[in-house]
């Protein structure tokens, strides 16, 4: 008697209809092991390995150096955006490869002549009120004082000037220090901020209790073979995107994505051949890309990782406007088949709303999930927060948005040198998620937790069993999704949302 339940993931996607993640739903497996024995281990590309399989979309909303930085502390990777000037990409990028944990190699920096109403605007956007002040206001400056919480917490006069009220009796520690002689002497002086400086007194970093608590232990952490952590960029596919490339990677950038919505085309396919041949240990990632033709046809090219995903995301509407695309499930499975045939991991990119979505990304083929919304509105996005009503938001967009468009996001659907700009995308606001610090573990833990529900260990176990068949699945029906989801609740409080103190 055959006890088998289900159908493998072949026979799931052999008809040819557009599935999507929401369409699926994993059978379990044997449970042999704890839930610590879940490992996360997996590949971006060819050469590269990450603890765990989480990217960070390119987006001008979602990745610049902060958020590239706490990715790769988290066993991830960031991938800043190309929505500005070469310059402005490559400060990020050198800024995320200079980092160390518990320096602030760029914090805020206030002059004698700010007010306090000015530390109240950058506790509101920033979430903080401790800042060093130099005599010409940036970092570089001579160190004259500091404000903190206690400085001006009574403080009715918020127009007084903060040298007024900063305090000069300062605990300093001197460039060159370690992270473990800093953290001693924070301990000791019970100070919640170090500022580091040079000979002259001049500020060169800051150290934060806070951060130091936050950065003591990131086992996970994506670092190159000189411990920096590791970081990716975006660049176009045009002659001209040769010179940005070229600062990327003098920059140090570790990893690049040549970055179209459809990734098909002569342009990519020329541009990935030529950095090969000017930079053959550079890590190059195509796409995007939904068919296995596309994928070849890129593998050809010399792509060391692909990313999959054409109209998924949320708030990406080429779909829609351009009826090209597919539906992201049937997309990963196909592509990924293909590109394992060649050594090549692939990246789920687009339609990631849940931590069930990351794991159903993974059993298809995906080895790396990119995640925008779900990463918009955290504290280590761009932009600023505000309230709508009397909801804490952050602005998210797409980059084929009337907005994004605007200020260079045309360059991915090659129509910059349109007068006339056809919208792929959307602009909105998602809630206030806090950090990734505590996010992005709850949401690995619920991965860990889906795989041990498969009876996988690993993604390597993960992947052979859906190559081998052994990973089964069903499609659901309508009802089956209802049934599935919450319901018949008059109401209820969402799960996802992971409560920090700020």
């Amino acid at each position: 008697m055959d006890l088998k339940s289900g159908i493998t993931a072949e026979e799931l996607f052999e008809s040819g209809r557009g599935i999507t993640y929401d369409d699926i739903i994993l059978l379990p497996g044997y449970i042999s092991f704890a839930l610590t024995d879940v490992t996360l281990d997996t590949r971006l590309t060819r050469d590269i390995q990450l603890k765990r399989p989480i990217v960070s979309s390119p987006m001008d909303t979602v990745t610049e150096s902060d958020m590239a930085i706490h990715m790769a502390l988290l066993g991830g990777i960031g991938f800043i955006h190309y929505n500005n000037t070469i310059e402005e990409q490559v400060d990020h990028v050198r800024k995320a490869k200079r980092f160390e944990n518990g320096f602030i190699a760029d914090p805020v920096v206030l002059s004698p002549e700010h007010k306090i109403s000015d530390i109240d605007k950058i506790k509101e956007k920033y979430g903080f009120s401790g800042v060093p002040i130099t005599e010409n206001g940036r970092m570089g400056g001579k160190l004259l004082g500091i404000v903190t919480r206690t400085d001006i917490d009574f403080e009715t006069d918020r127009s007084q000037l903060v040298s007024e009220v900063m305090s000069t009796n300062l605990v300093t520690a001197s460039e060159g220090i370690t992270l473990e002689e800093g953290n001693e002497i924070l301990k000791e002086s019970k100070k919640g901020k170090l500022p580091v400086v040079d000979d002259n007194g001049c500020l060169v970093s800051l150290m934060s209790r806070t951060d130091l608590r936050k950065n003591q232990d990131f086992p996970f952490a994506s670092k190159d073979p000189s411990k920096q952590l590791m970081v990716g960029a975006t660049v176009g596919t045009r002659t001209y995107d040769r010179e940005r490339l070229e600062a990327l990677v003098d920059a140090g950038v570790d990893a690049v994505i040549f970055d179209s919505a459809q990734g098909f085309s002569t342009f990519q396919s020329e541009m990935i051949k030529w950095a090969k041949g000017k930079f053959p240990e550079l890590q190059i990632i195509g796409g995007n890309v939904v068919t296995r033709q596309q994928c070849k046809g890129l593998i050809e090219a010399g792509a060391d990782g692909l990313r999959v995903g054409m109209g998924s995301g949320s708030i990406c509407i080429t779909q829609e406007t351009v009826a090209v695309g597919r539906s992201q499930g049937s997309a990963v499975y196909e592509c990924a088949g293909t590109a394992k045939q060649h050594g090549v991991p692939v990246i789920a990119d687009g339609g990631i709303r849940s931590i069930g979505h990351i794991a159903r990304a993974l059993s298809i083929g995906a080895s790396c999930v990119m995640m925008g919304s779900m990463l918009a509105g955290t504290d280590e996005s761009p932009g600023n927060y505000f309230f709508e009503g009397g909801v804490r938001l952050k602005r998210y967009r797409g980059m084929a948005s009337r907005e994004a468009m605007a200020v260079g996001g045309d360059k991915r659907y090659m129509n910059e040198e349109e007068s006339l700009k056809v919208d792929q995308g959307v602009s909105g606001a998602v809630v206030d998620k806090g950090s990734i610090i505590d996010y992005v573990p709850y949401l690995l833990q619920g991965v860990k937790h889906s795989m041990q529900d498969m009876g996988c260990c690993s993604i390597t176990e993960l992947h052979q069993k859906l190559y081998d068949g052994s990973l089964r699945f069903e499609l659901r029906s309508p009802s089956a999704q209802i049934e599935g989801g919450v319901h018949s609740l008059h109401s209820f409080s969402e799960p996802h949302r992971i409560q920090t103190s700020k």
